[in-house]
């Protein structure tokens, strides 16, 4: 996975990207949080003819789009499931392959993040990365701490089980030391402890290549997220596809368990037993 210069000014955009921009902002909310699942890298590497690493180099392009239309459209926060737990069983060729891609990206990244007010996190086990992508990492993360349009954080050996796990362990250790009373622990007390505690949980979640599972991403975070698939390959994923998924967000009526709007007049108890009777 690999981030290529973001090159996030006006003159770069074209008169019609900005009216469909205009037009999604105009017809409902957009997603303060996105999160997506970029598959297909390697399938769409082989149906080419080429190693699977090709794949992930040329979704460099798909990273560079979305980021660059979240930004312009006022996303405020884009989570990428860059490397998951489960990716380190992979061929070790590919594996050192994605290292340095993203050390070199990172390199290239830094200055226009900086420059377009992107602050860079990350989640995920990141001591269990190469020395020298935690070097980079951490450098571009410094640089970038203060920027505030909007916040992208690379899911890096990340797992969702792992995320709760963690928490888990966390609040054992403070009910155990008497810091945390065990009849505090709520949801929101969970969610503090997990690794996206300071960021809402994402509002839409986008996953690429047509497969319909959540591949350990987010589990806890993603309770209430509207999905959107795509039969799409990440490589070939760009903004026009984002701008579908969102359209399908804004015709979703998020109830969260409740009842639609104009359906939530109380029942007597008379009408109820009557239906239970």
């Amino acid at each position: 996975m690999a981030l290529k210069p973001l090159q996030l000014t006006d003159t770069d955009q074209t008169s019609e990207d900005k009216k469909i921009q205009k037009e999604l902002q105009n017809v409902g909310s957009i997603p303060e949080h996105i999160a997506i699942i970029m598959d297909g890298n390697g399938r769409w590497a082989q149906k080419k003819g080429n190693i699977r690493l090709h794949g992930h180099k040329a979704g460099v392009e798909s990273v560079r789009d979305v980021t660059e239309s979240c930004a312009q459209l006022g996303v405020k926060y884009l989570t990428l499931y860059a490397f998951s737990t489960e990716n380190w069983n992979r061929p070790s060729a590919e594996v050192n392959g994605l290292m340095k891609l993203l050390v070199q990206a990172l390199r290239d990244e830094a200055d226009r993040l900086r420059e377009n007010d992107i602050k860079l996190v990350t989640i995920g086990q990141i001591e269990r990365l190469p020395e020298k992508c935690q070097r980079q990492l951490l450098e571009v993360k410094n640089m970038t701490k203060d920027n505030s349009r909007m916040q992208l954080c690379l899911a890096l050996s990340y797992s969702g089980r792992w995320d709760i796990t963690e928490a888990v362990k966390h609040i054992a250790q403070d009910v155990q030391t008497g810091i945390l009373d065990p009849d505090r622990i709520n949801d929101e007390l969970i969610s503090s402890y997990l690794s996206t505690a300071s960021i809402p949980d994402p509002d839409l979640i986008i996953r690429t290549s047509g497969e319909y599972r959540i591949s350990n991403f987010l589990l806890w975070q993603l309770a209430y997220s509207e999905l959107y698939i795509t039969e799409t390959y990440w490589p070939d994923f760009r903004r026009d596809e984002l701008y579908d998924g969102i359209r399908s967000f804004q015709k979703r009526d998020r109830r969260y368990g409740k009842v639609r709007n104009g359906h939530n007049k109380s029942m007597s108890a008379t009408v109820i037993n009557q239906i239970i009777s």
